[in-house]
């Protein structure tokens, strides 16, 4: 059975996004690593209890899935 997706509150959708543009801005991979860091522990938040947890390299696959809405 499919799980229903996290969902997350607008204020929270926004900050996702300027972390999102601020990931593809950086060069310096430890400063992207950081953004994608603090945006996993920020759906950590946002997810049900029992749901497996997302974690940095699902960040990472969101932000290049999402490269192009930045």
């Amino acid at each position: 059975m499919p799980r229903k997706p996290i969902d997350i509150p607008p204020a929270a959708a926004k900050a996702f996004m300027r972390a999102l543009k601020a990931f593809f801005k950086e060069k310096d991979l430890h400063k992207r690593d950081r953004i994608a860091g603090d945006q996993m522990r920020a759906l950590w938040e946002h997810q049900r209890a029992g749901d497996k947890r997302v974690n940095i390299l699902d960040v990472k696959e969101l932000f290049l899935a999402m490269k192009d809405d930045a």
